[in-house]
């Protein structure tokens, strides 16, 4: 853990789900109590998949090992890496989870803002959409930043690359309204201060559970059929752009992605939002 926190940089959620895949792993084989080589990680592979685990989590469970191995190998732990020559699952992706502009407006009047954590979710919703950042990004915000340039945030993404994200006048706003009247309130209910922009009930720094949960509240209140996640508001925020002109190397610098090809999947999910618009304005569309 402490080579792929230093090393490689690994952010912290990629270190508890990589520990958490490797102790799984070493589990299984304990268990299997036969030699650890690719036949092992084979059936390991099956063992998992059969007991409802997805393409995409069992491929993230091979990776975590092929960094352990990879590890352990080039340490002398170990003569061979047992995850040579076996393949991860082939993943077919889906297009990602969009929110229509109209949803994007009723979730972002739902929070109750005569209450400091009315405030504070509202704050949160308006700077996921209006910013496209991670939910790690997110909780990683100060309110140093927000005080220096509210209109422009450094922050650090992925792989401790910083970019600049841009925030509009309605999630300004609401950030001003939380900072001012909100956070005070939550921040008073700790002895200990925090920088933290965001602060939970106790007024510590909000976790990224507890900002799952908040979006889920409000859904709630919006939609009994919706079923979003913070990273739906980032698809949305992508998507929105993209339908209205804006262009790929611009949300992708805005997203923070390394390659363009990540950034590609927008330009599929606003064509098929351009097929329904024709579908449903042409009047020889469906004829």
């Amino acid at each position: 853990m402490d080579h792929l926190r230093l090393a490689r940089r690994a952010s912290e959620n990629t270190l508890v789900a990589y520990s958490s895949d490797v102790l799984s792993f070493l589990a299984f084989a304990e268990d299997a109590g036969s030699a650890l080589d690719q036949l092992l990680v084979r059936r390991y592979l099956v063992h998992i998949q059969k007991n409802g685990i997805g393409r995409s989590s069992a491929a993230r469970k091979i990776a975590a090992l092929r960094a352990f191995f990879g590890f352990c190998v080039g340490r002398e732990l170990m003569e061979s890496d047992p995850t040579e020559g076996v393949r991860s699952p082939k993943q077919t992706r889906g297009l990602p989870k969009v929110m229509d502009e109209d949803s994007v407006a009723a979730l972002m009047t739902a929070p109750d803002i005569t209450t400091p954590e009315g405030l504070r979710d509202r704050a949160i919703l308006e700077t996921l959409y209006a910013s496209g950042m991670r939910l790690s990004e997110l909780l990683s915000l100060m309110v140093s930043h927000v005080a220096r340039n509210p209109t422009e945030l450094s922050i650090i993404g992925k792989h401790d690359k910083e970019r600049i994200v841009l925030l509009g006048k309605a999630a300004r706003e609401a950030i001003a309204d939380y900072v001012t009247y909100g956070r005070p309130k939550l921040a008073a209910r700790n002895p200990k201060q925090t920088d933290a922009l965001f602060l939970g009930f106790r007024g510590t720094k909000l976790v990224a559970s507890s900002v799952g949960r908040i979006i889920d509240k409000h859904v709630e209140s919006v939609t009994r059929t919706l079923t979003i996640s913070p990273h739906t508001l980032r698809h949305s925020f992508a998507t929105h752009l993209m339908n209205h002109g804006a262009d790929l190397r611009s949300v992708q610098e805005l997203l923070g992605h390394e390659s363009i090809v990540t950034t590609q999947i927008y330009t599929h999910v606003s064509r098929e939002r351009l097929k329904e618009v024709y579908d449903r304005a042409h009047p020889r569309a469906r004829s």
